[in-house]
């Protein structure tokens, strides 16, 4: 399949959604499922795809179409564990291959990331910015997964964003190209959604906790359905430049099933400077 220029990209995603939709996502409990926490999820996750056999698309794909919100145990806020603070919840944290669930950061590169802790007004996120790979996924609020042929495509509620992610064999993108939203190249391995991602720009953060990426970050993304509503998560995020290791975290997504559920409106206008009144301006 032929590449998507830039300028179409808005009309796929019209034309794949149709009428527009608009509520928030809701957390599904099912007591017979796998935990939310990330080290005991991804153990029983694991172990739960090896015997589902996912729904499937008239392309023979799994179908993970329908509406999606990630049960992120406070990652949104910070990848490691914390104990929150004031309209902050804590966090669990995600890493689930260190047994302090820490990011294994180099000296200089945890220097950096402490001293952004302090300085939460230059999120990018804060201001309207794409939050790119992983971290659009840990965002307060659910997605749409739509499936034409030879795609996969991720419509958030969040700032009108979205992914398109190719399945079709492509390489990525020449390296000088560099992007808010990284550079997907996807592939199904069996019933895993695999997705390659490149070409950051090496601005983007983790979370609100300062925890940031740079030009060299390449994330691994795996989805696997591990029953009709819930989605195993898991990514590997490697840079030498920033940690000892690669690292991989892992979380839930849970459908939304309601009959009368849609998206809400949630506008932010990239640039945005008025950040004292949402607490993060510098005093």
């Amino acid at each position: 399949m032929a590449s998507i220029p830039s300028h179409s990209l808005g009309a796929l995603v019209v034309a794949c959604l149709g009428a527009p939709v608009t509520s928030h996502a809701q957390q599904i409990v099912d007591p017979a499922a796998c935990p939310f926490e990330s080290t005991p999820f991804h153990a029983c996750a694991l172990d739960k795809a090896k015997t589902f056999e996912p729904p499937r698309t008239a392309e023979g794909v799994p179908d993970f179409q329908g509406y999606w919100r990630g049960q992120s145990n406070g990652a949104a806020y910070d990848f490691e564990p914390s104990p929150g603070g004031f309209a902050v919840p804590a966090s669990t944290g995600i890493v689930v291959d260190s047994p302090d669930k820490r990011i294994p950061y180099l000296p200089e590169a945890l220097a950096r990331r402490n001293e952004l802790r302090t300085q939460g007004f230059l999120d990018p996120q804060a201001h309207c910015a794409p939050s790119g790979a992983p971290r659009k996924n840990f965002t307060n609020f659910g997605w749409r997964i739509v499936q034409p042929d030879g795609y996969v495509l991720f419509v958030y509620e969040s700032m009108h964003d979205y992914r398109i992610i190719p399945t079709d064999g492509r390489s990525h993108l020449p390296e000088a190209i560099k992007l808010w939203h990284p550079d997907a190249v996807g592939r199904w391995e069996g019933d895993t959604l695999v997705v390659d991602y490149a070409n950051m720009n090496g601005r983007n953060w983790l979370d609100m906790s300062g925890n940031f990426q740079s030009e060299h970050s390449r994330v691994v993304e795996r989805y696997t359905m591990i029953d009709a509503n819930t989605i195993h998560f898991e990514a590997t995020v490697e840079d030498p430049t920033l940690y000892t290791r690669p690292w991989t975290l892992a979380i839930a997504f849970t459908r939304n099933t309601e009959a009368n559920f849609y998206q809400l409106e949630y506008a932010c206008h990239e640039g945005e400077r008025d950040l004292q009144h949402i607490g993060v301006a510098p005093q």
